[in-house]
């Protein structure tokens, strides 16, 4: 019974030596959540007057425990009307720590309290009744407490937040520390394909640095295996993000955090309101014109539920795109926590089908047994 078990496993799910993995099931099945913001406060919560980020996340991480329970609306996306069962993947998209602004907690304080809640309280399982895996990129509030920011912070850096994403993603030979990690070296960049499809994860956004690594990412793949992206930044990105055409110094004048190696070309500012990226968008949409496979793009940094296509600036693409909601900072779910939500995606491997819907996971605050509701969802082809 054993040897029979172990052969029938090896024949559901495989793993070859180029890091292709494949489920068998044809279904794979992804949970994605962004911006856990770790050290700010929601005003009200389930009753309370203040609810920090631990308490709030750890309270989503108990709902998404649920979903191999929950049955999926009856639409018209995939596996309508049937139980949901495993969770293949929940992925990460950053934000895991608050920047460190006074008198918000150091990222070291953030990653202690999202290892506790994500890494060790996850309790979903794969098609093989394995541990989902967690997948993370980095975003802005991350990479500006590793690397400073304009305004004061307690303490001025702390990489704890990057360093513990780094490694745990691209498994280093040596393991990096607070000390020997550099950003403008130790980019968290990487894909897999997973049963004919190539996720890549990058970090903040797909400027010119970026799109260098995910060109030669791409010339390892067929033209036409469907490629989805997973990252931080909205398609059009925040002007604020790129680096100073100014000063190669973080500082309060220009406002730019110089996250994005891709010097800022629009202007000498970054306005208060992001200001505009069509220079550096022009790249960007460049990019995905020579490669049409790119099909779907996932993204949280401005936080609410969104299906949407990216056209670039004059209709030139159209790229499938998903905003997911923050359990935090939610443009409208940081006001109305009934709207609190994060993303079930679905795709079918062999009709390369996906469903992407909106899960809200708290419509009844002070009802703890109301179960998961569905809200929008949107069926595209990849």
């Amino acid at each position: 019974m054993k040897i029979a078990a172990f052969l029938l496993m090896l024949m559901s799910y495989a793993v070859n030596i180029f890091g292709q993995e494949k489920d068998t099931s044809g279904i794979l099945q992804i949970v994605f959540t962004s911006d856990a913001h770790y050290g700010i406060e929601r005003k009200t919560f389930k009753g309370r007057e203040i609810a920090d980020g631990h308490t709030v996340n750890a309270e989503m991480i108990k709902k998404i425990n649920t979903l191999p329970e929950i049955i999926f609306p009856t639409d018209s996306g995939i596996n309508a009307g049937r139980n949901i069962g495993a969770i293949d993947y929940i992925i990460e998209g950053g934000d895991i720590a608050n920047r460190m602004e006074i008198p918000y907690q150091s990222a070291a304080v953030s990653w202690d309290q999202f290892d506790l809640d994500y890494i060790k309280g996850i309790s979903l399982k794969n098609h093989l009744g394995q541990p989902a895996r967690l997948l993370m990129v980095p975003g802005n509030h991350d990479i500006s407490d590793a690397i400073g920011f304009y305004k004061p912070m307690k303490p001025h850096t702390d990489a704890t937040s990057m360093v513990n994403i780094y490694n745990l993603m691209m498994h280093p030979a040596t393991a990096l520390t607070n000390g020997t990690y550099d950003y403008k070296r130790d980019k968290i960049n990487y894909s897999k394909n997973i049963d004919g499809i190539h996720f890549v994860f990058i970090t903040l956004w797909p400027d010119s640095a970026e799109r260098i690594w995910m060109e030669k990412d791409l010339q390892e793949i067929s033209s036409d295996m469907p490629v989805i992206i997973f990252t931080h930044d909205q398609p059009e990105c925040e002007a604020k993000h790129f680096t100073s055409p100014n000063s190669s110094n973080i500082n309060g004048a220009d406002r730019f955090e110089n996250l994005l190696p891709e010097c800022y070309k629009d202007g000498t500012t970054a306005n208060a309101d992001g200001g505009t990226t069509f220079i550096e968008q022009t790249g960007w949409i460049r990019f995905l014109k020579k490669h049409p496979n790119i099909k779907a793009y996932f993204h949280g940094n401005s936080n609410w539920n969104q299906f949407y296509v990216y056209t670039g600036l004059c209709n030139e693409v159209a790229l499938n795109t998903f905003r997911v909601d923050s359990p935090m900072k939610g443009k409208y779910s940081s006001k109305d926590e009934t709207k609190l939500s994060f993303q079930v995606i679905s795709i079918d491997t062999n009709s390369l089908i996906m469903t992407v819907r909106e899960c809200l996971w708290n419509t009844e605050p002070l009802n703890e047994a109301k179960p998961l509701q569905w809200g929008k969802s949107k069926t595209v082809t990849l």
